[in-house]
C-alpha cells in the first residue's frame, strides 16, 4: 500500500506540472525580457488571492538558476499587504515558457506564459497572458497597471477560445497613485 501511495502522489504532482489542453507556451521567450515588475490587470479569482486588489508580481533571477517570484496584493479587509514567495524553474528550456512555480515546498505548480506583448523599443515584454495547469488559472500582467481595451479584448477572445471561463474574469484595482506602501 505504501508503494501506491508513493505513486498517486507522483502522479498528483506530474499532473500539476502540464499544459491544459489547446494552450501552448511561447516557445521563442526571453527570460531577461520577462523579469521585473508586473500588474495584475485581471484574473480567475483563487483562493490565495481572494480579495486582493493592487496585485504585483516581481520575477527576478535566483542563485541557482531559478527565477525568484514575489506576489504582493493588498487586503483591504485586514487593512494589510500579504505577500508570497516562491520559486519557479524552466519545465523544458529557456526559451519555452513553461515553468513550474511553487511557494509551497516540494509542491509544483505549472505557469503557462501563452502570449506576450513586446514592448515599442522590444526591450521587454508589456503583457502576458498566464495559464496554470488547468483552465481554472488565469492572469493578464502588465507592465503598467492600466492597459488598452484593445489588449483586454485580445486576451479575453483568445482565452475564450481556449476554453477559460472569460464570464468569470475579475479585474483588479490598482490605486490612481501607483506608489505602494
Amino acid at each position: 500500500m505504501p508503494k501506491f501511495i508513493c505513486l498517486a502522489v507522483l502522479v498528483l504532482l506530474a499532473a500539476c506540472t502540464k499544459l491544459p489542453s489547446g494552450v501552448t507556451p511561447v516557445y521563442d521567450f526571453d527570460k531577461d525580457k520577462y523579469l521585473g515588475k508586473w500588474y495584475e490587470i485581471a484574473r480567475l479569482d483563487q483562493r490565495f488571492e481572494a480579495g486582493l486588489s493592487q496585485v504585483t508580481a516581481d520575477y527576478s533571477l535566483r542563485d541557482d538558476g531559478g527565477i525568484r517570484v514575489v506576489n504582493r496584493g493588498y487586503s483591504a479587509a485586514d487593512g494589510e499587504w500579504r505577500e508570497a514567495e516562491g520559486r519557479a524553474y524552466f519545465i523544458d528550456d529557456e526559451s519555452t515558457a513553461h515553468l513550474k512555480v511553487s511557494f509551497f515546498g516540494p509542491f509544483y505548480s505549472s505557469y503557462v506564459v501563452f502570449d506576450l506583448g513586446l514592448a515599442a523599443d522590444k526591450a521587454r515584454y508589456e503583457t502576458a497572458f498566464v495559464s496554470g495547469y488547468n483552465k481554472s488559472y488565469l492572469w493578464l500582467l502588465a507592465r503598467t497597471p492600466v492597459v488598452s481595451d484593445e489588449v483586454i479584448s485580445r486576451f479575453v477572445n483568445q482565452a475564450r477560445s481556449l476554453g477559460f471561463d472569460t464570464g468569470s474574469l475579475l479585474y483588479v484595482k490598482h490605486p490612481k497613485s501607483i506608489e505602494e506602501n
